[in-house]
């Protein structure tokens, strides 16, 4: 039975068939990528414009009930469950690129516009989008999640490529945080204030990125290694040289392992390292012999290069694939993915740690990485019906973090935190970061109602 409140009249009057409460629809909106349940919304609104986005809030504000932005749904800390009920505004349908700058290396986009439809649209201006986190997520969710990827060595993450925002508050008050000008002074800065703040503090609707010239030249190369230690450290040794790499992806061998099986590639199923190199002819042939002569010197294997762009494209599908891939390797598992970053130096020491700790696993897992700052994940491969599983791989994961913690480095290098990591906010930082964290939110929501159980705890509970 469908239950009507003044709030669901409110909405449903003014969205019309863009407001619903159907029980499929609240459930897709209730979960994401991650191994955390489905915690569905009351009711859902699909917003197209701004302005809708500020009605629905401040609607929301006067009934103080729960709001969560959804974009694409592949965040994977538990970012879009509503933990208290209320209401999901789906984004998806905001998915203008308002604008592209070529003069200006910059574009504005609405928050539902992904990372693939942006690519589209820069066909053929000689520009490119960099941050590459391998869904096809929104820009909006990317911002509100401080997103990386594969490109971030060379071209930085979310907040580095934010020029500006526009956002509604918790009062339904709409805020542009800058202009596109390439440096202010002006003020407290609200952009990166809201870059990473996970809906928590205000629904991003608009947003100005950086773009960058393609490079006149690219290649990549696939290395592979007799161990991890020395894939790790061929990577680190490049960076402490200060080669520019564009990307170095690590995979164990389960995962090339699972990359041969889901993309029809034959490589030798040992660690390896897939590299790329972005620059003029003679740059890209310079720093892929300068790194190709490290792997040597480790162990690794001949580079195989893929130049042409059919050839790079397959290559990183194949990579961006890996998450599936695994997953494939048990079908019906779920994945529990961890997600750390630590100082490029003691990165082969934290992954060959957390390699023989998840070597005591009862359950399947695999190794992939950004590691070329330092960032790694862990996937296992968890029976959705075994919670003797789950509280194992939660475990494991508990110690990959305080190891990262140990090492000076961070609880979540690119996924954030969601309602996953709320505890180790409080290791990292102290008590003091997280009240201080605590102050900015009560400030900019004094009734809790911007995606209420993320990232700080609610008021009055304990860590």
């Amino acid at each position: 039975m469908t239950v009507t409140t003044p709030l669901h009249d409110a909405l449903r009057a003014r969205f019309g068939d863009c407001f619903s409460t159907a029980a499929a629809v609240r459930d897709h909106h209730g979960k994401d990528d991650s191994h955390h349940p489905t915690v569905p919304p009351d009711a859902v609104v699909f917003a197209q414009s701004t302005d809708d986005v500020a009605f629905t809030v401040r609607a929301c504000a006067r009934h103080r009930t729960p709001v969560i932005p959804v974009g694409a749904g592949t965040s994977i800390e538990g970012h879009v469950q509503a933990l208290r009920g209320g209401i999901s505004i789906d984004m998806s349908g905001m998915n203008r690129v308002l604008a592209v700058r070529p003069d200006d290396l910059d574009a504005t986009v609405e928050a539902g516009v992904t990372r693939l439809q942006l690519d589209r649209e820069l066909r053929g201006t000689g520009l490119f989008f960099p941050v590459d986190p391998g869904a096809d997520a929104t820009l909006g969710g990317m911002a509100a999640t401080g997103a990386s990827g594969t490109t971030t060595v060379r071209y930085g993450t979310m907040r580095d490529n934010v020029v500006s925002l526009t956002a509604v508050l918790a009062s339904g008050e709409v805020v542009r945080t800058g202009g596109r000008a390439r440096k202010s002074s002006a003020g407290y800065d609200l952009t990166h204030l809201l870059v990473g703040s996970e809906g928590t503090l205000a629904v991003i609707t608009k947003l100005t990125v950086r773009l960058h010239p393609v490079p006149e030249a690219m290649a990549a190369a696939v290395c592979a290694f007799p161990g991890l230690g020395e894939a790790v450290q061929s990577v680190v040794e490049g960076v402490q040289l200060g080669v520019p790499v564009a990307r170095a992806e690590l995979l164990d061998a389960t995962a090339v392992k699972a990359v041969n099986l889901h993309s029809g590639f034959d490589y030798d199923e040992v660690p390896t390292v897939f590299f790329e190199f972005h620059g003029t002819e003679a740059e890209v042939r310079a720093h892929g012999a300068t790194i190709e002569e490290i792997c040597r010197g480790l162990g690794g294997t001949a580079f195989r290069y893929a130049r042409r762009q059919e050839e790079r494209t397959r290559l990183w599908k194949a990579r961006h694939d890996v998450y599936p891939a695994i997953l494939a390797l048990r079908p019906g598992s779920h994945g529990l993915t961890t997600d750390v970053c630590v100082p490029v130096s003691r990165l082969a020491e934290c992954i060959s740690a957390t390699r023989d700790d998840m070597m005591t696993a009862s359950i399947p897992w695999g190794i992939v990485g950004h590691i070329g700052d330092g960032n790694f994940h862990a996937v296992f491969l968890i029976d959705p019906d075994s919670p003797a599983e789950l509280a194992e791989a939660e475990a494991v994961n508990e110690r990959i973090v305080r190891r990262a913690l140990a090492m000076e480095g961070t609880c979540t290098g690119e996924h954030g935190i969601g309602m996953g990591k709320i505890g180790f906010l409080h290791e990292e930082f102290g008590d003091a970061g997280v009240g201080a964290m605590r102050a900015v939110k009560a400030a900019l929501d004094p009734e809790g109602i911007m995606n209420p159980g993320k990232v700080v705890e609610d008021r009055g509970s304990s860590p």
